[in-house]
């Protein structure tokens, strides 16, 4: 039995960012990226600022807090400066996740067990103006727990190592990391939090993800930028829509 209601779909336009900024170009322009996601079926876009500016930059979190008629949500690391920018733009979700300076992308969730005190703390004021807080953390119930504890009201499942284990072949590890998803997205919405996914996912892993009922959207990026080479953006992002929707199925 499929949960209510349609799962939405977060598209990610970070990368669009680090094609423009390798040439130190004007283009491809994210923001547009977003408006040709939204034509495509997206629910909303999600945007790193990293510490870095790596990709995403000052100018597009502007541009892009003005230009969308979707929700933005805000990925950032936990800092002074993040917060402050998240509080003059305040965009509709902000999520919270780990970043280091030598990772090639977020690796791994949030540890809010390590820092509850302090992140309960930093996300006051957030929610205060009216942002949804959300923590990507990994798929584990003590993590789960601080999350709630801490006041976020979304918990994103890092599903990053069912999608390794997939791609590299290892079976029973993608078995056993998709039963473990499936149990803490259930005991995420047990108690009282919004269930999200994202990190790895494809066209060949997102469907058991997306059948699990306690999921309410999913936040995909690198994999359709890379797929917007072969098939253009708005059809990549409208394949795995469907994909998506074929796994919900109806809702009741």
């Amino acid at each position: 039995m499929y949960g209510k209601g349609k799962l939405r779909l977060g598209v990610n336009i970070d990368h669009v960012a680090t094609v423009r900024n390798a040439r130190g170009s004007s283009y491809p322009d994210p923001v547009r990226a977003a408006k040709l996601a939204e034509d495509a079926g997206a629910d909303g876009i999600t945007a790193h600022l990293r510490e870095d500016r790596r990709h995403i930059s000052d100018r597009d979190i502007e541009r892009l807090t003005s230009a969308l008629d979707l929700p933005l949500n805000f990925e950032m690391a936990a800092t002074a400066e993040m917060r402050d920018i998240a509080l003059r733009h305040r965009p509709h979700a902000v999520c919270i996740v780990p970043e280091k300076r030598e990772e090639k992308t977020t690796e791994g969730g949030l540890d809010v067990m390590r820092e509850e005190s302090g992140l309960a703390d930093y996300i006051a004021p957030l929610r205060e103006v009216g942002c949804r807080i959300s923590i990507f953390a990994a798929a584990d119930r003590r993590q789960i727990e601080a999350v709630k504890r801490i006041g976020a009201e979304v918990v994103e499942l890092h599903t990053g190592a069912y999608c390794d284990a997939h791609h590299e072949g290892r079976e029973s590890d993608r078995k056993r990391e998709l039963e473990n998803l499936r149990h803490i997205s259930a005991y995420a919405h047990s108690i009282g939090l919004e269930v999200h996914a994202g990190h790895g996912l494809t066209y060949d892993t997102v469907m058991p993800v997306a059948a699990f009922p306690e999921v309410m959207e999913l936040n995909i990026g690198h994999f359709l930028i890379g797929e917007a080479i072969y098939l253009g953006l708005v059809a990549a992002i409208a394949k795995m829509r469907r994909l998506m929707d074929e796994a919900r199925g109806p809702a009741h």
